[in-house]
């Protein structure tokens, strides 16, 4: 394996501190995938630097011309301060021109659109929910041909944003009440998506020509309370007290026959290359009781800190964190 000199970038509020404890945990710090990539990087040999970036490109103009990478490790989530910018940095790296990690901005462009990525979904016939886009200023009026229940998400929001319970709605004056709240809290279009019941689904996805499909992974709910939606809401995802009140896990699915394993890890390499999609994402899906898989969304350049869904999934299929992330820059050195 050539040690390289790799560049990583984040916001810069996810900085590690600059003297952790030996052995300290750190697991649920807002920094932990930057100091588990950047420690793994290091002890496999590579020479790894951390940026911080907020909305200035000069800072990393600047730390390629002194350090010269031969390749970026892009962990960036957002660029002056707005989600989707994060795809004009991949872009500049592309003039640089300078090797990075991920996706491509094409990808990245298709895939956050909700409304966008369905559209195209739905042109190469990969099954996903019916869905309309409500714009902000624009009166809430749901066409008859899509039916109750429903989903209320933001359009491009990611990390499950606005997303509780109280975005399922039944019937047009909670339809409205929703759409109406998530334009005022997240200030962006709204896309309202048929609500598929059935199971979560998570499969990663490594590659650009050539794509491993990672073990499919479910998010399971234990102990939900009858009449509560199992949704991946805000607090499923990033509340550990929540997590453990309502026995919500993820771990390797099971009782898949090997027919619909089949179908889901073709569906997802068709998903991610209809998408463009390049390095490595994760695909989410809803899986009904019939064992039909539909595409929810994909997410370019998942979590990948250690003990994370893509990371142990990766662990559960033999490839090890640190195989993982050399496969990561491998990727990208190779592009």
């Amino acid at each position: 394996m050539k040690k390289l000199k790799v560049l990583c970038l984040t916001h810069e509020t996810l900085i590690p501190p600059a003297n952790l404890p030996a052995g300290g945990s750190f697991h649920n710090e807002p920094w932990r995938t930057e100091q588990y990539v950047v420690s793994t990087l290091r002890r496999m040999g590579h020479e790894a630097r951390l940026i911080g970036v907020r909305n200035e490109l000069s800072v990393i103009r600047q730390a390629i011309d002194e350090f010269h990478p031969e390749i970026v490790f892009n962990l960036l989530e957002e660029f002056h301060d707005q989600v989707l910018y994060d795809q004009n940095v991949v872009s500049y790296l592309e003039l640089v021109p300078i090797p990075y990690t991920g996706c491509n901005p094409r990808g990245m462009i298709l895939s956050r659109d909700k409304a966008l990525a369905r559209k195209v979904l739905s042109y190469h016939r990969i099954p996903g929910p019916d869905f309309i886009v409500f714009r902000r200023g624009r009166k809430v009026r749901r066409p008859r041909c899509l039916g109750f229940p429903l989903i209320v998400k933001s359009q491009i929001e990611e990390a499950s944003l606005g997303i509780s319970q109280a975005s399922i709605v039944e019937d047009d004056q909670a339809l409205i009440e929703r759409v109406t709240f998530m334009h005022e809290r997240c200030r962006t279009d709204v896309i309202v998506e048929e609500y598929i019941e059935g199971r979560e689904l998570y499969v990663g996805v490594l590659g650009d020509e050539r794509l491993s499909v990672l073990p499919i992974w479910e998010l399971s709910f234990s102990n939900m309370p009858d009449g509560q939606a199992r949704i991946a809401t805000r607090k499923v995802k990033w509340d550990p007290r929540y997590q453990a009140k309502h026995g919500i896990v993820s771990g390797p699915a099971k009782d898949i026959t090997p027919d619909i394993q089949q179908r889901i890890t073709t569906l997802c390499k068709r998903t991610y290359r209809a998408l463009g999609l390049s390095g490595y994402a994760r695909l989410d899906l809803r899986l009904k009781e019939t064992g039909e898989p539909f595409i929810i969304e994909a997410n370019p350049n998942p979590e990948i800190a250690y003990g994370e869904d893509f990371a142990a999934a990766a662990e559960h299929a033999g490839i090890s964190y640190e195989e993982l992330l050399q496969r990561i820059v491998s990727i990208g050195v190779h592009r």
